[in-house]
């Protein structure tokens, strides 16, 4: 029997493209962990912005999170059930929050002034037709 045979004897073939993809995964995330852990936290920190450390704290923590509930279903323990699930959710909250305030952020300013100017332009009104004709320059040629 060749190693190929003994392999999808062991579960059932179906299967086979979902554990494969998990594998990969499993490779991705070993690849951006090793990444995060060449740099120290306090220098990848000192690079950031209080938003941005914030999001990179929300993450992390999410991510631990996630991988403790795949943990608890491997081990045949429901983790809808586990406070994980609670956990997840307060995170889950507070990423939403953060998000609000960068979409604040990059929401465009008022200009007060220029808005009072538009607004009392459009809501301009004419006045009278001799207080008109006493405010318009000459249409005459201008003398040097």
């Amino acid at each position: 029997m060749s190693e190929d045979d003994i392999n999808t004897e062991e579960y059932p073939t179906e299967i086979h493209d979902y554990l494969a993809a998990f594998e990969k995964s499993l490779r991705c995330v070993d690849e951006m962990l090793k990444t995060m852990m060449s740099v120290s936290r306090s220098e990848l920190l000192q690079k950031l912005e209080p938003l941005e450390q914030a999001k990179m704290d929300l993450v992390s923590v999410y991510t631990l999170n996630s991988m403790f509930w795949v943990y608890l279903a491997t081990q045949g323990i429901n983790p809808k059930e586990h406070p994980v699930k609670q956990e997840l959710e307060r995170i889950r909250t507070y990423m939403n929050k953060v998000k609000e305030i960068a979409d604040k952020k990059k929401a465009s300013k008022l200009d007060k002034g220029a808005a009072s100017r538009f607004v009392r332009n459009a809501l301009w009104e004419p006045k009278a037709e001799d207080e008109h004709t006493s405010q318009t320059p000459a249409k005459g040629k201008k003398r040097k």
